[in-house]
């Protein structure tokens, strides 16, 4: 697959499609423009790669091994994508190419995150079908996203080395770099605490979900009861927020600040609140994840920072140490969150972020 093709599909030039693909650095035109070149490249599963250019070449990788790695993305579909993963998944290429191995597959599947589906499927045979695919290039496997713990056994006897990268930790199953969604929900509720709410909303997925977990817990230390119609147990909230606002503006009494599991559902919500022309409901709104969006809403979105490029390096790091036998026991590493404060949360004596609006 080429970037050639790539550009016919999209419908732009091979320069333009080259630069949005090896350079993570580099401004597109418009978001809607770099998502689809990115989209199409998964799709077409083309890899861009400084280290596969060589080996074609025969240049410059003589006194080093390479190794090829295959990435897996899950908790996502091709049709409707976390912006947070599409993020980091740029950041884990950038990380392959500066090590000089090859990326050699990368595949977008939300089986592998979603339990129930997994216990009904022939997980084995699932892993076995798409390992295959990789025609032998597959030294290492870094999947980003949550993964059930049956099928993480199965991606374990195909490579030698398998790194997570996710919110919530795994059962210790495999080397991981995780930035504690428990941890993250605390931060941000109590952040929403520190301004005066009490009646705090949490929007987002509650199963098995660590920072719904976190979320109850910064409540309860803080004296708080949680009100369960401030509950809002969504996979896809984003598609529904502005459902879920008049929810919220319907009630007797509506929260007066909003938690959201991640970015995406956040941005949703706030171009919401913002389009209820002449309904002058304005709750304070924190999520996680500081994804480029978030920067992108009026006001700007408040939110917990996932230091994305710091997952990705530290991955690669003990992905490789595994492979040139560095160490054997299962190793996870927690990367600390940051609040980044903007204009989406106001002290709730404000009565909402109006003076923020631009």
């Amino acid at each position: 697959m080429s970037i050639v093709q790539i550009a016919k599909k999209v419908g732009v030039s091979p320069s333009t499609v080259s630069r949005v693909l090896n350079n993570p650095n580099y401004r597109c035109s418009s978001e809607e423009l770099r998502k689809a070149i990115w989209q199409t490249a998964i799709e077409m599963n083309y890899t861009p790669n400084e280290a596969a250019k060589r080996l074609k070449q025969g240049k410059g990788l003589e006194r080093q091994k390479t190794y090829y790695i295959n990435v897996l993305l899950t908790h996502t579909d091709e049709l409707a994508m976390d912006p947070f993963f599409r993020e980091l998944l740029d950041c884990v290429e950038t990380e392959v190419h500066s090590r000089f191995c090859v990326l050699s597959k990368v595949w977008v599947n939300s089986l592998f995150s979603d339990d129930a589906a997994c216990d009904k499927a022939n997980l084995s045979k699932v892993v076995a079908e798409m390992y295959g695919e990789t025609e032998g290039k597959a030294d290492a496997l870094i999947i980003i996203g949550r993964c059930n713990g049956r099928a993480l056994s199965f991606w374990r006897r195909k490579y030698r080395s398998v790194v997570s990268i996710n919110r919530n930790p795994t059962d210790g199953a495999v080397d991981e770099i995780t930035c504690d969604g428990s941890k993250v929900a605390r931060m941000a509720v109590e952040y929403l605490i520190g301004l005066g709410h009490t009646k705090i909303a949490y929007v987002g997925e509650c199963r098995g979900e660590a920072r719904y977990r976190g979320f109850v817990a910064a409540m309860e230390s803080h004296g708080l009861s949680v009100n369960p119609d401030y509950v809002f147990d969504r996979q896809r909230a984003w598609i529904e927020a502005d459902v879920l606002v008049r929810l919220m503006m319907s009630m007797e009494e509506s929260p007066t600040g909003i938690y959201c599991a991640n970015d995406i559902t956040a941005v949703g919500l706030l171009w919401a609140l913002t389009n209820l022309r002449g309904q002058f409901y304005r709750p304070s709104v924190i999520a996680s994840d500081d994804i480029e969006e978030g920067q992108r809403t009026k006001p700007m979105l408040t939110t917990v920072r996932l230091f994305k490029e710091d997952m990705s390096r530290h991955a690669m790091y003990l992905l490789l140490d595994r492979l040139q036998g560095g160490h054997e026991g299962v190793i996870r590493m927690d990367v600390q969150p940051q609040i980044v404060e903007r204009g989406s949360t106001a002290p709730v004596e404000a009565g909402g972020w109006f003076q923020y609006e631009r």
